[in-house]
């Protein structure tokens, strides 16, 4: 077994392989992700979401944007709103800024109403100047289609692993330990990944800052989320498991089984665990 550890879109990743990945593999994979993170980097200042940011106005966006933003438009629905890509400025004001200034301002900006863009594919209209950020999607979205260009190249079995969002493809299934955020040495439980499925997590001890702030923001607020800590999301592509691990600090699971196939698994600030009944695997809290 080959591991390729790498750095990218400011995180680490890990692509398993039965055998060492071909250097023209690699670069076509790389390559890959600089174009994502060219168009939907929100802390670049040359990408297209900072354009966006500047300007407003009618933008065309690649092939990946169809999937990514449609399903943004369903999460929105299904968290009445809590779930939103138009939350950027406002995490940036909360200090989770291009420069990682981790200071809050003041009166951090508002979260602008959905109707401030119109999308429809490969379209983006922003009618005002408005800074994007796809983080609770992204990456999900970016693990799939770096297994497209593995899969187009001949590659078929493989795990891509970027810092907790996985893509499992090989007939052995993948014991993963969900880890407990209050201490990481320890795990609440066991997610066994078959072929061709995905699982994501998100955990509000990640990426938080002063006083109880965290990346997970509530659109409906501008605020950070204050009662889910963790969640796992088992689906069949890292795009909709990477949604959903986000939408599950936001809504109630009954309504987002309903809509999504997917299992779940996600913990309270009090300690406590809910699954839903066909999570593959075991948790012990």
């Amino acid at each position: 077994m080959s591991a390729w550890q790498f750095e990218a879109i400011g995180t680490s990743w890990q692509i398993d392989t039965a055998r060492p990945l071909a250097p023209g593999i690699a670069v076509a994979v790389t390559d890959r992700i600089d174009e994502f993170d060219a168009v939907w980097s929100r802390f670049r200042p040359d990408s297209v979401v900072s354009q966006i940011a500047d300007r407003g106005g009618a933008w065309l966006l690649g092939e990946e944007s169809r999937a990514l933003l449609d399903l943004y438009v369903e999460l929105y629905d299904a968290t009445d709103g809590a779930l939103t890509p138009l939350v950027g400025r406002t995490l940036s004001d909360l200090g989770y800024d291009a420069t990682y200034s981790l200071r809050s301002a003041e009166h951090p900006a508002a979260v602008p109403d959905w109707d401030t863009i119109d999308w429809s594919y490969p379209e983006l209209v922003a009618h005002e100047p408005v800074l994007l950020d796809v983080g609770a999607a992204g990456k999900g979205c970016l693990v799939d289609l770096v297994a497209e260009v593995l899969s187009e190249s001949g590659v078929m079995e493989f795990t891509i692993d970027a810092s907790g969002d996985l893509l499992h493809c090989a007939d052995a299934p993948l014991r993963v330990a969900l880890e407990d955020p209050r201490d990481p040495t320890r795990a609440i439980g066991v997610a066994e990944l078959g072929d061709g499925r995905a699982l994501c997590a998100s955990a509000t001890n990640r990426r938080a800052w002063g006083d109880g702030l965290h990346h997970v923001l509530d659109g409906r607020t501008g605020l950070p989320t204050n009662d889910i800590i963790a969640t796992w999301v088992v689906a069949e592509s890292g795009l909709l498991a990477d949604g959903l691990a986000t939408a599950q600090f936001m809504a109630e699971p009954s309504r987002l089984m309903t809509l999504f196939d997917h299992e779940f698994a996600r913990m309270h600030t009090d300690g406590h665990v809910e699954w839903s009944a066909d999570f593959p695997g075991e948790v012990f809290a």
